[in-house]
């Protein structure tokens, strides 16, 4: 997409405080460091620089209406964060060895959230941060394999896989066993429940759908090159009875979710870089009205039609972060650092600024994004040096810096309007 749009425009559109615990460290100060033309780019060339950066974005008809998250469909939406960034506290636990080679993920019930811990054990906490059950359903022997969790719920049972191959469910009001089954392939993806079912995608790029009553297998489907494995875990949406994933390939597959039959598969990538698949990070799959974004670390950036599969239009961004709806526009920020604001419809580039301005040069490099949450009027980002980044949106310049910690923290969660993040050996909560 050699083309270049020239539109200058200001663009207009629609529109801390914790009760402390027992478990919870006692609040610290946060050190604090203060600090339209749509140029479409040639795919090897990766933006390092800024435009349009002197363009302000009219936020006054923007409001939370039709903006909430959607856990199903990986739409984070727009959240109510408290502003007041002043002090964190920690509950701390046993270190998870190999934080820095997954995802972590709090999973949230609308009251209560759950999370684990190196050992295995599970762990729910209620909205005043204080714990309600602890359970764990693993064995000595098993404990030793250090297993990492990855949790779903349907508001009534939780449904964890691990990667030591154990899957179980287990009653989210009191953490009682229901049942545990041991499967031959280990999860590599997100975990989605819709109705009776709960579908994962496993290493080996087989999709397979489970019975939440008794987790007997219904189905599986199994995409291409099972022998790819992929560096980063596959991201699973749902909508209409329709279930979308990306594997270690880079293809886009749409499957009935009631027999998994196949819909639609897209390819993204050349057949000429399968060899090099491995090395391929793509974003999580985001869906909202028909459109499905994700990006990966190869300089492109897509928006689909998830009815047929067919290309809505193609950006030249390098970004590994999950992409979010704002309105009529797409947020992203970039691998090397950069904000960039996108047309939804158009997929031409509003504004880019640097947001990474705010570390050394010589050490900017070697830092990369998490993840970030967006508020009415600022962008919350997550870097893997332990800083918290405040972005003011209108303007697309970082307010402020945050050193939460001095290693990498996961991408920010949203509890009570809170900030949570979670480190190797806690789960740190912002206020």
């Amino acid at each position: 997409m050699n083309r270049i749009f020239y539109t200058f425009l200001t663009l207009l559109f629609f529109g801390c405080s914790f009760a402390n615990t027992g478990f919870w460290t006692k609040d610290k100060k946060i050190e604090e460091v203060k600090k339209n033309v749509t140029k479409v780019f040639n795919q090897e060339k990766i933006v390092t620089n800024e435009f349009n950066s002197s363009v302000k974005l009219d936020l006054s008809k923007v409001s939370y209406s039709n903006q909430k998250n959607n856990d199903i469909t990986n739409d984070l939406g727009i959240v109510k964060i408290d502003n007041q960034i002043k002090n964190s506290s920690k509950f701390n636990f046993s270190k998870i060895d190999d934080f820095n080679y997954f995802e972590p993920e709090l999973n949230f019930d609308g009251k209560n959230f759950v999370f684990f811990d190196d050992k295995g054990n599970l762990i729910k906490f209620d909205d005043k941060f204080k714990i309600v059950w602890k359970k764990n359903y693993y064995s000595k022997k098993e404990r030793k394999l250090k297993p990492i969790l990855t949790i779903s719920n349907n508001g009534k049972f939780l449904l964890v896989l691990d990667t030591i191959g154990k899957f179980y469910k287990v009653n989210l009001k009191n953490g009682n066993l229901e049942w545990s089954k041991t499967i031959s392939n280990p999860l590599n993806s997100q975990i989605k429940i819709l109705n009776d079912k709960v579908y994962y995608v496993d290493l080996n790029n087989i999709i397979r759908c489970y019975s939440i009553k008794d987790g007997s297998e219904i189905w599986k489907f199994r995409s291409e090159n099972s022998f790819l494995k992929s560096t980063k875990r596959n991201s699973l949406i749902i909508n209409n009875d329709i279930i979308y994933f990306n594997n270690s390939l880079g293809d886009i597959i749409a499957l009935k979710t009631n027999d998994g039959s196949l819909v639609w598969q897209t390819p993204t990538q050349s057949s000429l870089v399968y060899e090099s698949a491995f090395s391929l990070i793509v974003s999580d799959l985001v869906l909202r009205n028909d459109n499905i974004i994700f990006s990966n670390n190869r300089n492109e950036f897509y928006s689909i039609n998830s009815l047929n599969g067919l290309l809505n239009w193609k950006q030249d961004i390098n970004s590994s972060v999950r992409p979010i709806f704002y309105g009529d526009l797409i947020f992203t920020i970039s691998d090397e650092g950069y904000f960039f604001i996108i047309q939804n419809k158009t997929g031409n580039i509003i504004r880019i600024t640097d947001v990474f301005n705010v570390f050394n040069n010589k050490k900017r490099d070697k830092i990369k994004p998490i993840g970030f949450v967006t508020s009415l009027k600022k962008i919350f980002l997550s870097v893997d040096n332990g800083r918290l980044l405040t972005i003011d949106i209108s303007s697309g310049k970082v307010d402020s810096v945050f050193k939460v910690d001095n290693e990498k923290i996961s991408r920010p969660f949203i509890f009570n309007n809170k900030i949570l993040l979670v480190k190797d050996n806690s789960i740190i909560r912002i206020n």
